[in-house]
C-alpha cells in the first residue's frame, strides 16, 4: 500500500501572516492523519515562519523552487541548504510554470533534482504534456521524455526519496481537470517508464500524484484510479475548507 500524499502549492499567493493563519489551521485540524502524508508549499517569504507553525507537527513544509548550486553569485535564488536551514522537507522541482514562463529546460531540472537529492530533500518531480501535445498524440512521448530528461543519472537508491507529479499543464488553473480514465492512463505509462528505468522495486511503490484542476468534487474519484497516489494542489488549497476536504478524500 502506497501512502497517499497531498501538497499544496501557494504559488505567488499569501503574505506571512495569511500563511500562518492558514498553516496553524491545517496544524490543529490534522494533529495526526495517518495513512496520509501532507506537504504545503508557501512562498519563500513565508517559509520561516511556517516553518516556526508546524515545528513538530505532522504536516511536512516545502519550498516551491531551488537552485542547483549550494552557494554563489545567483543574485534573487535559493540554495538547497538554505530551505534545509528554514526547515523545509521537501521540494516542487519542474512545475510547469517554471518551464513555460521561466525557460527550464530537462537539463536544468535535471540539476536541480541531483542538487536536491544530495542535500536530503525530498523532490516532488512534475512533468505534464500542454494541450497542443496532447491533441497530437505526443502525450506520452512527452511524458518519458521529461522522465527520462529529469532523471537522468539519478542513483536507483536516491531516486525513491522523490515523489513525481503529473500535472498536465492544459489543466492547471483552467478548471479543465484530466478525467480519472485520462489521469490514470498517464499515470500508468509512467509507472512502466520508471520500471524501465529503476526496477520494479521502485515503480511499484513510487508515489505519483496528479495535478491540474484538484477540488473537494474531484479528488474521490481520482484517488480511487490504481496508479494515483497523491495530488499537488494549486487554487483549492489556498483555502481551509477546500483543501481539508482534499486531504479527507
Amino acid at each position: 500500500m502506497i501512502k497517499p500524499l497531498i501538497a499544496a502549492n501557494w504559488k505567488m499567493h499569501k503574505t506571512v501572516p495569511e500563511a500562518v493563519a492558514l498553516a496553524r489551521q491545517l496544524r490543529e485540524a490534522f494533529p495526526d492523519p495517518g495513512d496520509r502524508d501532507i506537504v504545503i508549499a508557501p512562498p519563500f517569504t513565508a517559509l520561516g515562519p511556517v516553518s516556526g507553525i508546524l515545528h513538530g507537527s505532522a504536516v511536512h513544509l516545502s519550498a516551491q523552487n531551488m537552485h542547483w548550486e549550494e552557494k554563489g553569485a545567483y543574485t534573487g535564488e535559493i540554495s538547497p541548504a538554505m530551505l534545509i536551514d528554514v526547515g523545509c522537507e521537501f521540494v516542487i522541482l519542474g512545475h510547469s510554470e517554471r518551464r513555460t514562463l521561466f525557460g527550464e529546460t530537462g537539463e536544468i531540472v535535471n540539476r536541480k533534482m541531483h542538487a536536491a537529492l544530495k542535500a536530503g530533500l525530498r523532490p516532488i518531480f512534475c512533468i505534464g504534456e500542454t494541450l497542443e501535445q496532447r491533441k497530437s498524440g505526443a502525450t506520452f512521448t512527452i511524458l518519458q521524455k521529461q522522465i527520462k530528461e529529469g532523471l537522468n543519472n539519478i542513483d536507483s537508491g536516491d531516486i525513491r526519496q522523490a515523489a513525481l507529479a503529473y500535472e498536465p499543464v492544459w489543466a492547471i488553473g483552467t478548471g479543465e481537470t484530466a478525467t480519472p480514465a485520462q489521469a490514470q492512463e498517464a499515470h500508468r505509462v509512467i509507472r512502466e517508464t520508471l520500471n524501465s528505468i529503476f526496477g520494479q522495486g521502485y515503480a511499484s511503490q513510487a508515489v505519483i500524484m496528479y495535478g491540474g484542476s484538484v477540488t473537494p468534487g474531484n479528488v474521490h474519484s481520482l484517488m480511487e484510479q490504481p496508479d494515483i497516489n497523491g495530488a499537488l494542489v494549486g487554487g483549492a488549497s489556498l483555502e481551509f475548507e477546500s483543501f481539508a476536504g482534499i486531504i479527507r478524500f
